[in-house]
């Protein structure tokens, strides 16, 4: 008997091949190692392949890349009975070429890393670094966008707020409520902070209520469900640390319509620095998504619009919209999606730019 045939046949092999093939066939489609009904662990990987042009005013050229947008390891699984955990690292732009030169050896961040402790679907504590519970657009997964990226103005306080991406590192209490229908998010988190730590934290808070399916119960928002649900959600929210203060209102739905199913999303938001944060001016910017899925064809063409409008001023004023084709290849998990985009600044130089993904995602 070869070694091969006596490796497959050994009662320890068979028996580690069984539990991994019933693991990965109850969570359905999603790869799990399972120690026993309390513990487990899950793997996953993200990738965006870009190819972008982009006109460059100043030179009466094109900047061209070919480059990785986002390159992602995920981890995720469960410790101990109603206590989860979520970690994924990123190298964004791995290969682009930046203000200080090509990034071809970017460092690895931790984009994510966060545990739970659910005591019941009313009642949930995460702690760690997190999406700060804000805009629905700055919460959905890079994984299941419906345009190829997130609004323009999206994250603007990321940079005054020493945040990574709208992620901080603190706690938030989140729950669902109303047969699911019904939820809240409210955290405290470091926010910025000065040499020595004086300053107080940061405060942020989001109610949404889905009037017609529940989206369930995951920390993060979906971006299109391409009709397998049927989604209104309705939101607000605030953020604030000392004198700075933003509101969102925003809604989405996800709904079947005809030969395919239409998805749209609407965000006003406020941002307002003020004394705290001088960089970032008191503004109002919206956000527009709209696409219909032609599901015999796994095509979406898609619309992004997006306005930023500072108060009191012109300077820094700008408006972006993109038009763009997506192929739903294997859903969310490889697709190809396409934008055509005009960028627009007020009293500045109009840009163009083209860009193609390719999305490969698993978790």
């Amino acid at each position: 008997m070869s070694m091969l045939r006596r490796l497959f046949l050994h009662p320890s092999f068979s028996s580690a091949l069984a539990i991994l093939f019933i693991s990965a066939t109850s969570a359905r489609a999603q790869v799990v190692i399972k120690v026993n009904d309390d513990v487990n662990f899950k793997l996953g990987v993200l990738g965006q392949f870009q190819a972008d042009w982009l006109g460059d005013p100043t030179a009466d050229d094109t900047m061209q890349n070919l480059f990785i947008r986002r390159i992602r390891l995920l981890f995720g699984g469960q410790v101990a009975k109603n206590v989860t955990f979520f970690v994924e690292t990123d190298a964004p732009n791995l290969g682009k070429t930046l203000a200080n030169g090509k990034n071809i050896s970017p460092s690895v961040a931790v984009q994510d890393a966060y545990g739970e402790f659910k005591a019941r679907d009313a009642f949930a504590l995460d702690a760690g670094l997190m999406f700060v519970p804000f805009s629905r657009n700055s919460i959905q997964s890079a994984a299941t966008l419906l345009p190829i990226d997130y609004g323009a103005n999206t994250f603007n306080s990321t940079a005054p707020t020493q945040s990574t991406v709208g992620r901080d590192a603190g706690f938030q209490a989140k729950g669902y409520l109303l047969g699911n229908h019904l939820e809240y998010r409210v955290g405290a988190f470091q926010g910025a902070r000065d040499a020595r730590s004086h300053r107080s934290f940061r405060y942020a808070g989001r109610v949404q209520y889905e009037f017609l399916e529940s989206e369930g119960t995951g920390f993060f928002y979906t971006g299109t469900y391409f009709g397998t649900k049927k989604v209104l959600a309705v939101a607000a929210a605030f953020d604030t640390q000392s004198d700075y203060h933003a509101y969102d209102a925003d809604v989405f739905a996800d709904h079947p319509l005809g030969p395919g199913a239409v998805t749209a999303q609407l965000a006003y938001n406020r941002f307002d620095g003020d004394t705290t944060f001088l960089t970032l001016p008191r503004q109002n910017d919206v956000l527009l998504e709209v696409g219909y899925f032609v599901r015999q064809l796994k095509l979406t063409p898609v619309l992004q619009f997006t306005n930023r409008s500072i108060v009191n001023t012109d300077v820094g004023d700008q408006k972006q919209w993109s038009l763009g084709v997506n192929y739903w290849w294997a859903g969310h998990n490889a697709n190809v999606k396409t934008a055509y985009s005009r960028i627009d600044p007020r009293g500045l130089a109009k840009q163009n730019e083209f860009t193609i993904q390719l999305q490969l995602f698993y978790f």
